[in-house]
This record gives structure tokens, sequence and C-alpha cells, in this order.
């Protein structure tokens, strides 16, 4: 028996186990690593709780976050309770507009986004909100981002009740200039 090839680099093992459903990637310190493809699905039923209101109002257009009741900390993430002193929160109306506070792109992603990569990811700053959104950004190259750049949300048309059913833009709808 021949067993699986063996290959020094990993894109070459990653082309052989598409092939083959396995490869032996022999790594830099020298040792080899069996590679072998094991398609994964699942079903998974599960209860957003409290965290309801915040992917409903994403159905809605709306983007939520919750308000510390007793210090008044405002999140721009579900949270039923402040981190800060342990109050419950309210929720309340997000803007649609924010800023890129920090940003990066990813080369790899989860499934859900595996055929968009690369894409971008933005954490959003708004006003008077003292957490950040992360959040894709859409509609912009790489090179054209930058910190503090005025983004706005978009929604998905038909909501799957999921975080990606926002992600947001460049504010201006055209690439800005960095000058």
């Amino acid at each position: 028996m021949a067993g699986p090839k063996k290959f020094a680099k990993f894109r070459d093992v990653m082309e052989e186990v598409k092939k083959t459903g396995a490869a032996i990637y022999t790594n830099p310190v020298g040792t080899n690593d069996l590679i072998v493809l094991s398609p994964y699905s699942i079903k998974y039923i599960h209860s957003y709780a409290q965290d309801s209101e915040f992917f409903l109002g994403l159905a809605e257009g709306k983007l939520l976050g919750s308000e510390c009741k007793s210090c008044h900390y405002k999140y721009a993430t579900p949270r039923s309770y402040c981190m800060n002193c342990g109050s419950e929160t309210k929720w309340f109306k997000l803007p649609l507009q924010g800023r890129v506070h920090s940003w990066t792109t990813c080369y790899f992603g989860s499934e859900e986004f595996l055929n968009e990569t690369p894409f971008n990811l933005a954490l959003v700053e708004f006003d008077e909100v003292d957490t950040l959104l992360l959040s894709r950004l859409v509609g912009i190259n790489e090179k054209d981002i930058y910190i503090g750049m005025k983004v706005k949300a978009e929604f998905r048309e038909s909501p799957r009740y999921l975080i990606s059913d926002v992600h947001f833009v460049p504010a201006s709808g055209r690439t800005p200039s960095r000058n």
C-alpha cells in the first residue's frame, strides 16, 4: 500500500486532499502531518433568548444596542446585564451610520463566508456609544479603507436572523479619498 503523497508546501497538500482525501505535510520542523478531508455538517437549533430583539431588529432594518439602566454605559452589541456594574440593560436604537474604528482583511473564514474570502471586517464606532460593533465592510477595496471612514448599515433583503443580516458600506456610496 502506497499511502498518501508527501508535500512540503501546504498549498500542494490542500490540492491533493481535495483530489484524493489525504496527504502528508512535511512541516518546517521536519515532522510529517497527516491531513485528511473530513466533511462535516450539522443542523443546530438554538434560541437567541434575551438577544432575540437584536436579531428581530436586523430583520426590520434596525440596529439595537444595550444601555445599562443604572450607570448608562452603552453597548453596541446585545447584552442583558452591564459588564461594569451588573445591572440590567434596556434596548436602544443605534444610529445606522458610524465610523471605522479599526479593520482587517480576512483571507480565510467560517463556512458562512468562505466563498467571499478575502473579505473585510470592521469594528464600527458610533457617537455616544461606549463599545464597538464587529461587522463586514462591503463595497470597498482594502487599500481604500481607513480609520475614521464614515460607513452606513445595509440590511439583507431576506433576513436569516444572523449577524450577517447587516453589513456596512462607505457612507458616501463611493470610494472615499484618503486625503
